[in-house]
């Protein structure tokens, strides 16, 4: 009886267990440092109050909740099929983006769509990334039972993987190369054979180097953002290197976030300033998305970031474990490709926060403030979860490990 009430209580929680709790706790203790952070928000950018940007964030987490529960209901097969219509319409998105994209928060680059009739705006790009992903899982699963031709990887591989680069890295280069990096180890994971990758990968250098040759020279690409890239990656190398033909105080400015973000975390110690007690949050730029994690270090130290870091992990260890129970490969390829995005998202957060790589805009999964990012990442966590509850279903069915692919094999 008592086993059956404690099933019941915790059926809303379908899947993984460990993992819808270290969500849980993540989601809850992002509330204080965006709390703290978006005062600078009011105070310095002048864009609302502190009240009403923690209401906001706090009605994102429980949406992202409620789709993360919802996307636990629908067979993962069903979004596994659905994909490839969905990414399309990710595309002609981006496609309008492009041409009407929007600009918020002071951001220099237009990355948002603004739904007609409302002031609902959202970034494409986000979601273009996760049905790619999505996509490329399904048709190498679907394929997976014989040899491609040369011309089926070209156009249902490498092309749309390459048409969703291309719209996205206009406006927002990190994200491009994420969606890059991500999609090989995809195709690694997948089993797609070797020379197909080397291939891609060589093409995809060539392709970027001469997009970067005719930007830097010529107009024929009008609105690009390859000047601000490289400018990033300039003033890091010369920060890093400290080089001597370098005018100090122009590095400094060019430099400015990725100094207070450092200043942040030496501010903080081991200990911390205490919840809200951030001191350099009001000189930080981007203090309650971007740079998120340099604050949390300042004012819960690097006890409170080693913890945080901890949760991820383990995060990180679950969606492992649960590919690698998984016996249906579709399942187990979109668990595994699924967290390979969101480790990625985290590094890079957390690296620029650090200064070991240079500024991106990518936020902290789960905590930054703002909406499609959040949204989508609770997607994703919401598919795992749905992926890990099949994994008794499949037991129970007698699926086991010892079948062979074609016989696993549950999306073809």
């Amino acid at each position: 009886m008592n086993e059956q009430d404690t099933e019941n209580r915790f059926e809303f929680l379908k899947g993984d267990k460990v993992l819808w709790m270290v969500i849980l706790v993540i989601s809850i203790f992002s509330i204080f440092p965006v709390y703290s952070a978006s005062s600078n928000l009011e105070y310095i950018v002048n864009n609302g109050t502190t009240t009403g940007h923690v209401i906001k964030h706090m009605f994102f987490v429980v949406l992202g909740l409620g789709i993360m529960r919802v996307a636990g209901m629908v067979k993962y097969e069903y979004i596994g099929k659905l994909s490839s219509i969905l990414l399309g319409l990710m595309i002609i998105l981006l496609v309008v983006t492009m041409f009407t994209g929007q600009t918020i928060d002071g951001a220099s680059a237009s990355r948002w769509l603004k739904i007609p009739g409302t002031p609902i705006s959202f970034q494409p790009s986000s979601f273009a990334f996760l049905m790619l992903i999505i996509y490329l899982c399904r048709y190498l699963t679907k394929k997976i039972t014989r040899e491609r031709l040369p011309i089926e990887n070209i156009m249902y591989i490498f092309g749309p993987i390459l048409l969703v680069f291309v719209l996205v890295a206009k406006d927002n280069g990190s994200t491009a190369l994420m969606i890059l990096m991500v999609s090989v180890i995809v195709l690694i994971i997948g089993q797609l054979h070797w020379k197909y990758i080397a291939g891609f990968i060589s093409s995809s250098f060539i392709a970027i180097i001469l997009f970067l040759v005719v930007a830097l020279n010529t107009n024929l690409i009008g609105g690009n953002r390859v000047h601000t890239w490289m400018s990033r990656i300039e003033t890091f190398t010369s920060s890093k290197a400290k080089s001597a033909d370098v005018d100090d105080e122009s590095l400094k400015a060019k430099n400015y976030q990725v100094m207070m973000a450092k200043a942040a975390i030496v501010h903080g110690g081991i200990t911390g300033m205490g919840p809200g007690k951030s001191a350099l949050k009001q000189t930080l730029p981007q203090s309650a998305s971007d740079f998120i994690f340099a604050v949390i270090v300042e004012e819960y130290g690097v006890i409170g970031a080693a913890f945080l870091i901890c949760l991820y992990l383990i995060m990180i260890i679950r969606i492992v474990m649960i590919a690698s129970k998984m016996p249906a490969f579709f399942g187990s390829l979109l668990v595994l490709s699924l967290g390979v995005m969101i480790f990625i998202q985290l590094s890079v957060n957390i690296a620029v926060a650090v200064n070991l790589i240079p500024v991106t805009g990518q936020p902290l999964p789960l905590i930054s403030y703002g909406g499609t990012s959040m949204l989508v990442t609770y997607l994703q966590l919401g598919i795992i979860l749905n992926i890990s509850s099949r994994i008794q279903i499949y037991d129970e069915e007698g699926m086991g490990k010892k079948q062979s692919i074609a016989e696993i094999n549950d999306i073809a």
